[in-house]
C-alpha cells in the first residue's frame, strides 16, 4: 500500500497493539455486561413495539398501571449505558481487526467456516448495535435526520442485532469460559505481544468503564425516573411543562390549533348508524372521575398526573354499545402517527380509562389535548390519542 507521496505504507498487524488492556480478558468481561444490556434492551423493546400494536393477538393488560413506564425506562437506561460499554469493548478487540485470516485450502474446512462465522457475526453485530444506539439516542432527542420509519427499522435491526450476538457468544463461547475461569491479570489468553502497561490497571480500567456506564445512564435519566432529574445534565425531557407534564407534539406543531379552539367543537361517538355529539359543555356536565396515572413516552420520559373526565364506557354506552367494546379513536390532528389509535376491550372497560377534561385540576392546555383526550393505563404515549374528535364502536 502506497502514500499519496509515493511512500510505501505498511498496514497494522495485531501484533503493533501492545497494551496489555487490549485483552481478551478485558473483552470478555465487558462484553458480558454489554450483553445484559443488550438482552435487557431488546426485551422491552419488543414488549413496547408489540404494546403498540392497534388489535396485539394477546392483549396487554391494563394493571398495573405503571407497566409500561418501568418497561421504557429500562429499555432507555440500558440502551444508554450499553454505548460507553460498546465503545470500550470496540476499542479492546480493534487489534483483531488486523488479524489475518486463514487460506482457504491451508486449514479445514470446519475451522474455516468457523473463521467466517466468527468475522461474519462481528460484523453484523457492530454495525446493527451502532445503528440501534445511535438511532434510540437520536429518538430520545427526538431528532430524525433520516426519512425510514424509525419504529419499524429499529424494531427489525434489534431483531439481527440479537441473532448476531448468539452466534458471536456461540462461537466464542470456548474461549470466553477460559477467560472467565482465570484471574484478571492472567495473560494465558491474551496476545503475546499484549504486556505494554497503559495508564491504567485492568481492574482500573473495569470500575471507569462500570462507573461511565452508570453515570452515562444517570445523567440521562431525567423524565424517566424523577429522583435522579436533579442530575440528568444531558436529559432531553426533564420534569414540569404546561400543566406540570412534558410534551412531545404542541398543538401547533400539530396543527390543531384553530380547530381544537372552536366553539362548536363537538366530540362524536358512533355505533354502527347511532351516533351521539356532545360538547365539551355537556360533557362537563355527565359524571366526572378522577385517577391518577403515568403517562408514559416511547422515548422514556414518564411522569404521574390526577386526570379528570368521562369514563369511556359510559360514553359508549350512550349509543347502546357493550361496555367490552373495541374502540376506534379519531383526533383533529390530521398527520403524524399520534393521529389516531385504537382502545382494545380490556381498556375500554376499564374504570379509569378517561376522555380527560382536566389535568391536575385544571383545564387541559391547548398542548396536552384540549378540548378533550384519551388517558387510560398502562399504553404507550403515543396512544393516548390527544384533541380528540370521535370516538367509534368498531367490534
Amino acid at each position: 500500500m502506497s502514500s499519496p507521496g509515493g511512500q510505501r505504507v505498511r498496514v497494522p498487524r495485531a501484533d503493533d497493539f501492545g497494551s496489555r488492556l487490549r485483552s481478551a480478558a478485558l473483552a470478555v468481561r465487558v462484553g458480558r455486561l454489554l450483553g445484559v444490556c443488550f438482552a435487557l434492551a431488546f426485551v422491552t423493546g419488543v414488549i413496547s413495539h408489540y404494546a403498540q400494536l392497534d388489535r396485539p393477538p394477546l392483549p396487554i393488560p391494563t394493571s398495573p398501571a405503571w407497566g409500561y413506564r418501568v418497561n421504557q425506562a429500562l429499555h432507555v437506561l440500558s440502551g444508554t449505558a450499553a454505548v460507553p460499554l460498546l465503545l470500550v469493548k470496540l476499542w479492546t478487540v480493534y487489534p483483531l481487526l488486523f488479524t489475518r485470516g486463514p487460506r482457504p485450502g491451508l486449514v479445514p474446512s470446519r475451522a474455516l467456516v468457523r473463521v467466517v462465522l466468527e468475522r461474519g457475526s462481528i460484523a453484523v453485530l457492530v454495525g446493527s448495535a451502532l445503528f440501534q444506539l445511535s438511532t434510540g439516542l437520536a429518538n430520545v432527542t427526538q431528532w430524525y435526520p433520516w426519512s425510514f420509519s424509525f419504529r419499524g427499522s429499529h424494531y427489525a435491526m434489534a431483531w439481527i442485532a440479537i441473532g448476531s450476538l448468539l452466534v458471536h457468544i456461540g462461537v466464542k463461547l470456548p474461549l470466553i469460559r477460559s477467560v472467565l475461569s482465570r484471574d484478571l491479570d492472567d495473560t494465558g489468553a491474551d496476545r503475546p505481544t499484549a504486556v505494554a502497561p497503559g495508564l491504567l490497571t485492568r481492574r482500573g480500567l473495569l470500575r471507569t468503564t462500570w462507573l461511565t456506564a452508570a453515570t452515562a445512564a444517570v445523567v440521562s435519566a431525567g423524565g424517566t425516573l424523577s429522583v435522579l432529574d436533579r442530575f440528568a445534565v444531558l436529559s432531553a425531557r426533564r420534569s414540569g411543562g404546561p400543566d406540570g407534564l412534558p410534551i412531545n407534539r404542541s398543538a401547533e406543531e400539530a396543527d390543531v390549533v384553530e380547530a381544537a379552539s372552536a366553539g362548536d367543537w363537538t366530540c362524536q361517538i358512533w355505533y354502527g348508524d347511532r351516533s351521539v355529539d356532545l360538547r365539551r359543555a355537556e360533557l362537563e356536565q355527565m359524571t366526572q372521575h378522577t385517577v391518577t396515572l403515568p403517562i408514559a413516552c416511547v422515548e422514556g420520559w414518564s411522569a404521574s398526573a390526577t386526570w379528570t373526565g368521562v369514563r369511556v364506557r359510559d360514553l359508549v354506552a350512550l349509543t347502546d354499545a357493550p361496555a367490552n367494546a373495541e374502540v376506534a379513536v379519531t383526533s383533529l390532528q390530521r398527520r403524524g402517527g399520534a393521529r389516531a389509535s385504537v382502545l382494545p376491550p380490556n381498556v375500554t372497560a376499564d374504570d379509569r380509562t378517561l376522555l380527560a377534561l382536566r389535568l391536575n385540576g385544571a383545564v387541559l392546555s391547548l398542548d396536552h389535548g384540549y378540548p378533550a383526550r384519551v388517558i387510560a393505563p398502562n399504553r404507550p404515549g403515543v396512544l393516548q390519542t390527544k384533541w380528540v374528535q370521535r370516538l367509534e364502536v368498531v367490534r
